[in-house]
């Protein structure tokens, strides 16, 4: 049991950092800004929530029954929702407790915020009246952010793009806290997750990993060694959202149709990073063995090393990615990362969309792509291997740090993440087509 213990500390490393890819909106405004099915597509009557729950509570609840037996017919390890926490319909109950009652029964924290708003683009700056962070989440912002919110009320007209865009990034806002009966809150005992499976559950941030990660290509000799790795719910919260999304299109209410579509695809992007796919990207599992085996031993050293490359590569590549689109609106100049996320040429070279998708193509092809990354990483930013640079590493600025290095290692990390960048715009696409198709809309 305490070498059981020691392993997952190691492994779930990679689930610490469960955000992915920065600020989602950001890739996602470029992704399907010149997808016809978005470009083309009407604008929408912003609707509250509770107007949406009010208006479709027979047609919910046949859904959510049907969403967990899909979920008990396909995801592996499935923690059956509590009887008790079903959506009934019950039209005499309030708008309050209607809404409670959703949340609830899809498992997320009853404390999301689901406000209206939209999360402005850099390249084509909104105007309106601005939200404070506290307003659209439940978490705190994050040091150095720059993300900024606009109010919305029900009645306004919004375009798709911006609902669905701004959604992508809504599962950052608290959705999976505390989800667990071991973490800090009044509802992860009653949801039937368990305990939480990896990570710190004292930590906020570290409490949604299992949601936002999902390790579907490991060896059996993980599997057998640290079978909790398997407890993850990526997989059920991107079902969850889609299902619900077609059927807002299906019902009339297509501001709810986008935005749940993003709330879904949120969990698809995370799956396109192969620090959120992979265990221990460029490690073998004999070596991640043979460091807890030793760290179990009174022997850390190997272990704090590969805690410290890979959390530090983790929170680097979403620092790069995040801060060379942001450079490149704020210059309005396409770079090769721009070029790639619009290349919608490339999604007809992966196979419909389908319930294996996320698991046989983005996920399979994150893990490819996760060795090739992180040698591209660490041979452009060497100090990643430094167990202090995590202490340092907000001072560095650091797309002039990459301009000093090498020609050919900063066109190598360059390649990789508009490779990334390109596979994400792709199978966000594929995946909000699947979406649409579902929806039959009239």
């Amino acid at each position: 049991m305490r070498f059981l213990h020691s392993l997952v500390l190691l492994l779930g490393l990679a689930a610490t950092q469960a955000q992915a890819w920065g600020n989602h909106s950001l890739v996602s405004y470029r992704a399907f800004e010149r997808m016809p099915e978005v470009a083309n597509a009407s604008s929408v009557t912003v609707e509250s929530l509770e107007a949406f729950l009010r208006a479709e509570e027979n047609t919910i609840e046949a859904l959510l029954a049907s969403q967990e037996a899909w979920a008990l017919a396909h995801l592996k390890k499935y923690p059956p929702r509590p009887a008790e926490l079903a959506f009934a319909a019950d039209a005499s109950r309030t708008d309050e407790a209607r809404r409670l009652a959703f949340l609830m029964a899809l498992r997320v924290a009853p404390n999301s915020k689901f406000a209206l708003y939209l999360q402005t683009d850099p390249w084509n700056p909104q105007s309106g009246s601005a939200l404070p962070r506290g307003a659209v989440s439940s978490l705190p912002e994050a040091p150095g952010s720059s993300d900024s919110y606009l109010a919305l009320k029900a009645g306004d007209q919004v375009s798709p793009l911006s609902a669905l865009a701004s959604a992508t990034e809504e599962p950052e806002y608290g959705l999976d806290i505390n989800l667990f009966e071991d973490n800090p809150s009044d509802w992860g005992g009653l949801y039937g997750f368990g305990t939480q499976p990896f990570g710190n559950p004292a930590l906020a941030s570290a409490s949604q990993a299992p949601f936002h990660v999902a390790f579907l290509h490991e060896s059996r000799m993980l599997y057998l060694a640290v079978p909790l790795i398997g407890r993850t719910f990526l997989l059920l919260r991107s079902h969850q959202f889609s299902t619900l999304s077609s059927l807002a299109f299906r019902t009339g209410h297509a501001y709810w149709g986008w935005r749940f579509a993003g709330l879904s695809l949120h969990y698809l992007q995370d799956l396109t990073q192969p620090y959120n796919a992979a265990l221990a990207p460029s490690y073998s599992s004999a070596k991640l063995l043979t460091a807890s085996a030793l760290a179990m031993a009174g022997m850390p050293t190997m272990k704090s090393e590969l805690l410290s490359v890979l959390s530090n590569s983790h929170r680097l590549l979403d620092r790069y990615q995040s801060e060379c689109l942001l450079r490149a609106a704020a210059r309005q100049q396409e770079t090769g990362l721009e070029k790639a996320l619009h290349a919608i040429d490339r999604d007809k070279g992966y196979p419909d969309w389908s319930d294996h998708y996320l698991r046989d193509v983005v996920s399979a092809q994150a893990v490819r792509a996760a060795a090739p990354l992180a040698q591209a990483l660490s041979a452009a930013i060497p100090a990643l291997s430094d167990p202090g640079f995590a202490a340092h590493e907000t001072d560095i600025k650091l797309l002039d740090e990459l301009s000093k290095r090498d020609g050919a290692e900063r066109a190598r990390l360059e390649s990789a993440m508009a490779e990334l960048l390109g596979n994400l715009g792709a199978h966000s696409r594929n995946g909000l087509r699947g979406i649409l198709r579902a929806s039959d809309p009239p």
